[in-house]
Formats: structure tokens, sequence, C-alpha cells
């Protein structure tokens, strides 16, 4: 349950296209002149060095970040959040979602954090010191049932497992069920893996029937490597923000090009 550590896989393809949607849909957030809420439940450590041993023995952010960056012009969100990460913290810092959300989130904002690994816990801690966070060595999946609705009652909440237990495809239709019915104008988004054999088709059959207007978007790209199961990434959101439709489609085209 504790062993998954992202930084032998921040950066990589999976999340491009998961922090390219977040950020789109935090900046369409910030628009309005309206406090907001976001929450995440399965945090990770936030910030990542791609020059580190881990990062190198995978490859992954090379494949990744590092070969497309291209693909956001420098105002774009995403691009900007790695850029202000990049300068305070050196040129191959990578943000996940947590900083990502931190560099293009307001003082009048309200973020809340959840990790259980303790070392990751204990790094997520000291990368978001800055921005105020509210951080939580809680399980992410009842934390966010004990916040939703939160307050501020706009905002967004990112679910991002590992799926190392292999129960959470079963367990999240129905825990993203009852925070919808507590929280229904909340921007709700689950990332999963495409891996082969299919894992995640019940869960996605699931929640399709609970949420029908939800936006579905998946896609693939090569293996990191010979043996790697993950081909491809997906992101569930329901009561998507205007324009991130588009921006998925935009990837679409993107992704296709690998």
């Amino acid at each position: 349950m504790l062993s998954y550590q992202h930084l032998y896989h921040a950066g990589n393809l999976a999340d491009v296209h998961k922090h390219a949607l977040l950020a789109f849909a935090l900046e369409y957030l910030t628009g309005k002149d309206k406090p907001l809420s976001y929450i995440e439940t399965h945090a990770g450590r936030g910030l990542y060095d791609l020059s580190a041993a881990e990062a190198l023995k995978t490859q992954e952010a090379a494949q990744g970040i590092d070969r497309v960056a291209g693909w956001f012009a420098p105002g774009h969100p995403y691009a900007r959040a790695i850029a202000a990460t990049r300068a305070e913290r050196g040129p191959r810092a990578y943000p996940g979602s947590p900083l990502i959300a931190g560099h293009l989130l307001r003082e009048m904002d309200t973020i809340h954090l959840c990790e259980l690994h303790p070392q990751e816990l204990a790094a997520l801690t000291y990368a978001v010191a800055p921005f105020g966070a509210h951080v939580h060595g809680e399980d992410g999946l009842k934390k966010a049932l004990s916040i939703c609705p939160p307050t501020p009652r706009r905002g967004m909440l990112l679910i991002d497992p590992s799926y190392e237990i292999k129960s959470d495809y079963e367990l999240l239709p129905r825990v993203i069920g009852q925070i919808a019915r507590k929280w229904n104008v909340g921007i709700i988004a689950l990332w999963y893996p495409l891996l082969t054999g299919n894992p995640h088709l019940p869960m996605i059959r699931a929640l399709k029937a609970d949420h029908p207007q939800a936006l579905v978007h998946e896609v693939t790209f090569p293996p990191a490597r010979e043996g790697h199961r993950m081909t491809g990434s997906g992101m569930f959101v329901i009561n998507p923000p205007y324009g991130l439709a588009e921006e998925a489609r935009r990837l679409t085209a993107l992704f296709k090009q690998l």
C-alpha cells in the first residue's frame, strides 16, 4: 500500500496528460474573482528532481515532458507552472499536481493535500510550505468525504491513486458517487492508467452509468520500455469546466503524433 514512489515515473507521458488538463481546469477556476477549494487524495511528494537516480533509471521523463514540452506555449498554465517551479527549484525540477496547484492558485484559495507514505508526506510538507497548503497524513478518500462539500464551495478534487491496490477499481465509483452527491457543484477528476488487460474498463462503465455527463478522455502512447504495462492515460471529469473538452481534443491530436 505504501510502496509506490512516483519519482521513478515523474514527468512521464501520463503526467503530461493529467497535469495539462489539471492546469487548464485550475486556470479556468481562477478566472473568477471568487475563492475556491482544491483537494487531492493522493498527493505524492509534490516536487520531483528529474536528474535523480530514480528518474534516470526509468527514463520516463525523457520520453515524456522532455520530449513534448513544445506542445505547450509559454502562456499555457501547465508550462507556466513548470517554469515557475524551475525558476525556484532548479532546471530539472518538475512539479507534481500539488505544486501545479500551488503556482496557479491564489492566496484566497484553500488547498488540502493528502498523502500516507511517510517519506513522501515529509517531502510534500516541505515542498508546499510556501503555498500555505493544509497537508494531511490521512487516507485521502476518507478525508475527501469528510471535507466535502468544502469551504469555499467552488473548486476541484483530484483523485490520483497508484492502483497498486486492485480493489481501488471497485471502490472508486462508490466513493466518487458519495462525494458527488455531497458536492454537486465540484469538479471531480479521476486519473487512471490504461494497462494491458484493461482492468479500468468495469470502473469506467460504472462511472459513466452514474455520471453520464462527465468528460472521459483517454490518450495512448508507446510503453516506456519492453514489458511495461502502461500504454495510455485516462481522465474522468465530473462537471468539466468550459473549454476542457476542447483542450482534451487538442491533446488527443498531439498524442497521436507520437
